[in-house]
């Protein structure tokens, strides 16, 4: 089987490189799993950078998440059988799921349905990360406000179709004019272009309705932009970090207005939610990922061969990208 492997930090074109090892066979509990899919994560291409210290020891895998079959099982598997589908574990580290086949314990796979393997690769991060943006940390209820800017990325066009789903309305900030027919024919409620002036006009947009949640993914002078637009009281989660830039709020934007600002990771957060909701969310957002109810744009699809010009596509931004970039494995 073939492998991505990084060896040193670096510019990820510069340190992946492709490695040929021999099929593991399963034991145990154990099941060999063909991959069929596994996107690149711009976090992806910072831990090969060494912006985010998580692979360690090197040698390190990419690929936090992925779908593929099982191709075997050990003697003591009971759960699973040769051709079933599973959503691979989120991981950081040599197991990543850059790879042909990987072999992990029955206890650590989900079930998967069947369908696009691009979109359902997508589920096991993105996919609850939406979920747990809205259920997990401030829960909504129908009617709410939320804000979010990056709308068009591949969570924040999940979080508005699941907020629509709940009936709760959001304003969708983006950067560039072209997303906002785009976005709004997704069913966004107010799509505005990102500026100086936002708050102005998400309170005409919005009847100057209060906003309990802003969601921020761009990081920097954005993340002011997001306090600006809520309500006195309100929270505002950081999930990303688009613009490079630390979140700046003016201190007394916090203190007067009472506002958190507050970090968040999708599996911190969930590992605080209860068992029932947790099933919600891996019954929910697999099923309207298959039925196409949730879906992104892919921009490109790449082999494990083309793994240099992979990491290339995905290191662009806006236009020049748009969509997601996914590695499929076995071709």
């Amino acid at each position: 089987m073939q492998r991505v492997v990084f060896r040193r930090f670096g510019p990820p074109e510069d340190v992946v490189e492709l490695v040929d090892e021999s099929i593991p066979a399963p034991r145990g509990r154990e099941v060999l799993i063909d991959i069929e899919a596994a996107p690149v994560h711009i976090a992806d291409l910072k831990f090969m950078s060494g912006e985010l210290p998580f692979y360690k020891p090197l040698p390190g895998t990419p690929g936090m998440e992925g779908i593929g079959a099982v191709r075997a099982t050990g003697s003591e598997v009971t759960r699973l059988s040769v051709g079933d589908r599973v959503f691979l574990p989120v991981r950081v580290g040599t197991h990543g799921a850059w790879r042909q086949q990987v072999v992990l314990t029955e206890d650590q796979v989900m079930a998967a349905p069947e369908g696009d393997a691009l979109q359902l690769c997508l589920v096991p991060i993105n996919g609850l990360t939406a979920f747990t943006l809205l259920e997990g940390v401030l829960p909504l209820r129908s009617g709410d406000w939320l804000i979010q800017n990056a709308a068009n990325s591949n969570c924040g066009r999940y979080l508005m179709a699941l907020a629509r789903r709940r009936g709760i309305r959001t304003v969708n900030v983006v950067r560039r004019a072209a997303l906002i027919d785009e976005l709004k024919d997704l069913g966004g409620d107010v799509v505005l272009l990102d500026g100086p002036d936002l708050a102005g006009r998400v309170r005409t947009a919005t009847d100057g309705a209060p906003i309990p949640l802003g969601i921020d993914a761009v990081a920097g002078s954005a993340t002011q932009r997001i306090a600006d637009c809520v309500a006195d009281g309100a929270m505002v989660l950081a999930y990303g970090m688009l613009s490079g830039d630390p979140c700046s709020v003016r201190p007394e934007t916090l203190f007067m207005r009472n506002l958190t600002l507050k970090g968040f990771l999708t599996f911190t957060v969930m590992d605080t939610m209860d068992a029932d909701t947790i099933q919600r969310a891996w019954s929910e957002i697999p099923a309207l990922v298959a039925g196409g109810d949730l879906n992104t744009k892919i921009a490109a699809t790449y082999t494990l061969d083309r793994v240099h010009e992979a990491v290339r596509h995905a290191a662009r931004t806006g236009a020049d990208r748009d969509g997601k970039i996914v590695i499929l494995p076995n071709g």
